[in-house]
This record gives C-alpha cells, sequence and structure tokens, in this order.
C-alpha cells in the first residue's frame, strides 16, 4: 500500500472555482516507452485531469496556491463577456 497523501486545493479566479489535487508520480517503464514521472498538481474538471506542475512536497501552501493561480492566469483566457466588460478592443468597445 502507498503511503502517498493527496492533497486538494480549490482556487477562484476570474468567479470560476478551480480544482487542483495532487497526482502520485509513475515509475519509468521502458517497456511501454514511459518515462518517470515526479508527484504532479492537477487541474480537475469534467471527470478528467489535466497536469499543471510538479509537486514540492516541502512548499508552504500560500506559495502554492500563489503558483496555481499563475498557471490559472497564463493558461485559463477570460470568457467573452468577460473580454467584452472589460474592453477588449477586439471586440470593438473600450
Amino acid at each position: 500500500m502507498s503511503a502517498y497523501k493527496t492533497q486538494q486545493r480549490r482556487l477562484t479566479h476570474r468567479g470560476r472555482e478551480f480544482h487542483f489535487v495532487t497526482c502520485e508520480g509513475q515509475r519509468a517503464n521502458p517497456a511501454k516507452g514511459l518515462e518517470e514521472v515526479g508527484p504532479m498538481w492537477a487541474l480537475m474538471a469534467a471527470g478528467k485531469r489535466w497536469d499543471v506542475m510538479a509537486e514540492l512536497g516541502d512548499e508552504p501552501e500560500a506559495e502554492t496556491d500563489r503558483r496555481l493561480l499563475e498557471w490559472l492566469r497564463a493558461h485559463i483566457t477570460p470568457r467573452p463577456a468577460e473580454a467584452v466588460h472589460q474592453g477588449d478592443p477586439a471586440n470593438g468597445r473600450r
């Protein structure tokens, strides 16, 4: 039995809640051509999982939250209504 303990974080970004969990790493499997992967933070949504970043075991929670929010800012774009509201020049409004 594994001693790995899964962590979870729920963060709000642009009015939406995002659910992140940690996933245990996997050993390399040369027969299948798979490289070793360390523990990861993953975004959970609609029953699917997307790897986000490496889990750093001794990292303070506040720093983990900061890194996850930074990832959200870089990868989650605003909804069209938010872009119009914020004066997106692509929509002809300022």
